[in-house]
């Protein structure tokens, strides 16, 4: 029986033709047919965002308090000055006779969802600030730690090599008790706050000998030293 012999190039350009599709009396795969793609629209449940119970609050205003209200513009006037607001779209403010500010939304947005409480606090901010007034109460801690007031600027002795002197803003008063107490009053309760807070940036209170700045109300979480080597 006779063995049967082929060369190798013939079938290496047999495999050739049937891999890359040479037309040598073959013919090439048939194309697959386009399928359409159909995208449905998704559908997003509504979900109804709760009043906020802060914004939903009247703001009570006292007999020595006049409110003036042009359209988103408010004007506060009482025995310790005069406070301005302007509000956004978003928020619509009633007067009441029956002596109330009423906060509302004008409508129902995620942005409004989000200032409604915000501008009911400002707005009773504003009122108590012109009836009643706010403070904020500091305390020096440290030794040659001290305070005092001269003219408009409030001068402190810190420690460094050179007093630190700040000068107090309008509408702003500060008072210095016993060399180490001090007091920020005013109307504007964000004027009181951002003061207070620059006088206590020069000096924290750090944590192992509680010397620094801090507020009356402030409780400094203490550190214990590094304990000496034991015998």
């Amino acid at each position: 029986m006779a063995a049967a012999s082929f060369s190798v190039p013939s079938l290496a350009c047999a495999l050739r033709s049937t891999f890359l599709g040479d037309d040598n009396g073959l013919k090439a795969a048939r194309a697959r047919p386009a399928i359409a793609i159909v995208r449905l629209p998704s559908v997003r449940p509504i979900i109804e965002c709760k009043e906020s119970r802060i914004g939903k609050k009247p703001v009570p205003v006292p007999a020595n308090v006049n409110i003036t209200l042009e359209r988103q513009h408010i004007r506060v006037n009482g025995p310790l000055g005069e406070l301005s607001q302007t509000y956004p779209n978003e928020i619509k403010v009633d007067w009441d006779a029956s002596g109330f500010l009423k906060i509302s939304k004008a409508v129902e947005t995620r942005r409004a969802n989000q200032m409604h409480g915000l501008f009911r606090t400002l707005t009773d901010n504003m009122v108590v600030g012109v009836s009643k007034g706010f403070e904020k109460k500091l305390q020096l801690v440290g030794v040659g730690y001290r305070a005092a007031v001269e003219g408009s600027d409030l001068i402190m002795n810190l420690g460094f090599s050179h007093p630190v002197r700040l000068t107090v803003p309008d509408g702003i008063k500060v008072t210095v008790e016993g060399n180490t107490n001090v007091t920020v009053s005013g109307r504007d309760k964000c004027a009181i706050g951002l003061f207070a807070a620059d006088i206590r940036k020069w000096r924290p209170p750090e944590p192992y000998k509680g010397k620094g700045i801090k507020y009356a109300d402030e409780i400094v979480r203490r550190k214990e030293g590094k304990a000496g080597k034991k015998k």
